[in-house]
């Protein structure tokens, strides 16, 4: 079993984790294109075009499906991806996990990067799901690409300033970026308010590594031995795990259970 994995940058890691915990023995493919990071702030033409190429690069190792582990690219280039791919593979989107935080009544904040926030596709997710709960969509302007680089000083202070930007209510988090899910719980920490539960995460990996398996009628067996290899393509070429994602314990356990291609 192969499954690729596609992103601009890091924000893969989290899904790719997820597939390796259900599946050890599952043979992963990473994509990305580190390059032309961030595509939040690009046309979706420009995004669409560069998430093909990313694509095609994944699959010309010829995958059972492809994971868009990119909440950008799932906005913009999910129809184009699946009509160049499938049949053949599988296409299988990230949407952020607003409709399941709802569902636990709020009051919800949808933590996003200012391309997706106010966006007609999150509108229409809040419209859709999460009718009748308070809803707050909050900016997060360089969190992406801090985490990107492992800058820790930028990071700290982008997520100070969107907790800021957080109603003190929230009880429920979306993470509606996939570089998100890589520091949760740095995230927790910043929203949580003395006296209050300390609030949800909602993130998409682990759903959308579950659909995944679906997709190709591979059931979940996390026991399997860990003889899954790792590829990691970078702008279409081969390469290792950058150095910065092993600052993650997503990385580290890519790593760990991996055997050399």
């Amino acid at each position: 079993m192969k499954i690729a994995l596609m992103d601009s940058g890091m924000g893969l890691l989290a899904a790719a984790a997820a597939v390796r915990r259900l599946r050890p023995d599952a043979d992963l493919v990473l994509s990305s294109a580190p390059d032309s990071m961030p595509w939040g702030p690009r046309t979706p033409e420009d995004v669409t075009e560069r998430a093909l190429a990313v694509a095609r690069a994944a699959a010309a190792h010829r995958p059972d499906a492809l994971i868009v582990a990119c909440n950008t690219a799932s906005v913009h280039a999910l129809p184009t991806l699946r009509a160049d791919l499938e049949p053949g593979i599988p296409v299988i989107g990230t949407v952020p996990a607003i409709k399941p935080a709802a569902a636990n009544g709020g009051p919800v904040a949808i933590w996003a990067t200012p391309a997706t926030t106010g966006s007609p596709y999150q509108r229409g997710l809040i419209r859709d799901f999460a009718g009748g709960v308070d809803v707050t969509e909050v900016p997060c302007p360089g969190l992406a690409d801090a985490i990107e680089h492992g800058d820790e000083p930028a990071i700290e202070l982008a997520i100070a300033a969107a907790a800021e930007r957080t109603p003190l209510a929230v009880r429920d988090v979306v993470l509606g970026c996939t570089h998100y899910e890589l520091v949760a719980e740095r995230i927790r920490t910043a929203v949580h308010r003395t006296g209050a539960a300390a609030p949800v995460m909602y993130a998409s990996a682990a759903a959308v590594a579950a659909q995944a398996l679906r997709r190709i009628g591979a059931d979940p067996a996390p026991g399997a031995p860990a003889t899954g290899g790792l590829t990691v393509l970078l702008n279409g070429r081969p390469d290792a795990l950058p150095a910065t994602a092993l600052g993650y314990p997503e990385g580290l356990l890519l790593q760990a259970v991996s055997p050399a291609p």
